[in-house]
């Protein structure tokens, strides 16, 4: 399995597993998450964003950035048939390093609350749970959902 930057290339593999994994597909929307959107994001984050890939099968990739401040990691999602194997934590590592390098120093991720085994995951990896905040949204685009 080899690890590495994602590019523009995966972005049908990227596509084929976010939308073969339930809490991935609920979290995609069609412009951002569109070839182009996907493009504007690696193009901003080109050293921070990583897949898994076996032979031809995208294993699970994340996506995080940062807007100078503050690290976000937006999408993390593995194959189903590839999970337990330690490709979460390796991802998470290299996003957190390379994050790190471009000189942040606090990162958070969004997880659905029903998202019991990512949120398990994402406790174990040290990001607790922030209980004094309110996550707002608000769609610019008619053809992006509000949101729950």
């Amino acid at each position: 399995m080899d690890f590495r930057c994602v590019t523009i290339s995966d972005y049908d593999r990227l596509m084929e597993l976010w939308n073969s994994v339930g809490m991935s597909r609920r979290a995609l929307n069609p412009v951002d998450d569109s070839r182009e959107g996907i493009g504007r994001y690696l193009a901003r984050n080109p050293a921070t964003c990583f897949c898994a890939v076996d032979g031809e099968t995208m294993c699970g990739v994340i996506l995080s950035g940062h807007d100078g401040r503050r690290g976000i990691i937006h999408h993390m999602c593995v194959n189903p048939d590839f999970r337990r194997k330690g490709i979460a934590s390796r991802l998470v590592d290299m996003a957190e390093k390379a994050l790190k390098a471009e000189g942040i120093q606090k990162v958070f991720g969004l997880v659905f609350k029903d998202n019991d085994e990512g949120n398990a995951f994402w406790e174990s990896r040290g990001y607790s749970l922030r209980t004094n905040l309110n996550y707002r949204n608000k769609s610019l685009n008619a053809e992006i959902p509000q949101g729950e």
